[in-house]
């Protein structure tokens, strides 16, 4: 594999991360027409589950970025008629596409890539990483707080199925932040500490809400969606005891009324389209990784890690 694919949070290490941080950045203040040449390079998206948010934040920057982008349409791809992934990757490079960005349901589908020489960008596996997700996570923690030592986050929702809290543990806790969850019993996952939400909603900096992912239940949920709304959700008696100058992030797609208040996803506290605004700026950093470029002088970082 490439050495400079993004494919895990950890695989990143923590000067990998705080350089794409600083990176993403400059791409929000200062480079805003940097781009990456008169090569204009090719670039596939493969997207093997529904996608708006990270698809079409990769697509703008890319656009952004001055490349030529490619959207493969999974449902007719040779995927469909019994041809593997890495056969239709190395198709891919075959053809002369310089980066393909991968999302697809199984996890760590990208150990079959491992002889491809181009880079890939994880955009998504099963339940495993959400390296871009996460790393746009960080940012706007750090927008807001301007650190992320000591902060308290609970994540709460399906924790079983989520690559957004696993990427966000491992991360999180690298950088010094506690990170605790909440959920019902059947989305808890071994080896992540929960706490009671009620407690947790009064002393957390990042209040984290995750979808039921029901397109990846075996079995039908126990809860009513008015039970877990009750149990789980932010409500506005919740959102009324959060601590100040905390946040309320979501990874999106939003379920309205579920996991949240309707009223609540644009309330002063919520940082939720702000995530997605940021989304362009980390992966435009990551595009500019995965490609070879180097970093861009750090020399006007204004928070701390």
């Amino acid at each position: 594999m490439n050495v400079n694919s993004i494919l895990t949070m950890t695989g990143l290490g923590k000067e990998g991360v705080e350089s794409l941080l600083r990176d993403a950045f400059l791409f929000q203040n200062r480079y805003t027409d940097w781009q990456t040449g008169s090569q204009r390079a090719p670039v596939a998206n493969l997207f093997f589950e529904n996608s708006t948010r990270t698809h079409y934040s990769f697509a703008f920057a890319e656009m952004a970025l001055g490349l030529q982008r490619a959207d493969i349409d999974a449902a007719r791809s040779s995927v469909t008629k019994g041809e593997s992934l890495y056969d239709t990757c190395k198709t891919l490079e075959s053809i002369g596409y310089s980066l393909l960005v991968i999302r697809s349901p199984e996890d760590c589908y990208y150990k079959q890539l491992e002889n491809l020489s181009i880079p890939v960008i994880n955009a998504g596996d099963g339940k495993g990483d959400h390296p871009t997700q996460c790393l746009l996570d960080l940012y706007t923690m750090l927008e807001h707080f301007h650190h992320l030592d000591g902060l308290k986050v609970c994540i709460v929702g399906d924790i079983e199925h989520s690559r957004v809290a696993k990427s966000n543990f491992d991360t999180l806790r690298l950088f010094g932040a506690e990170v605790f969850f909440s959920g019902p019993e059947e989305f808890r996952r071994e080896g992540f500490p929960f706490v009671d939400f009620d407690k947790a909603i009064e002393v957390s900096d990042v209040v984290m809400l995750l979808r039921i992912q029901r397109e990846r239940l075996s079995l039908p949920m126990t809860l009513t969606d008015a039970e877990y709304h009750r149990l789980f959700g932010l409500t506005k008696e919740r959102y009324a005891r959060m601590k100040e100058n905390s946040i309320i992030m979501h990874p999106a797609p939003v379920n309205r009324g579920i996991e949240i208040d309707s009223d609540l996803v644009e309330s002063p506290r919520s940082v939720i389209f702000r995530q997605m605004h940021n989304g362009v700026f980390v992966r435009k950093a990551c595009i500019k990784k995965a490609l070879g470029f180097s970093s861009f002088p750090s020399d006007s970082f204004p928070w701390r890690f």
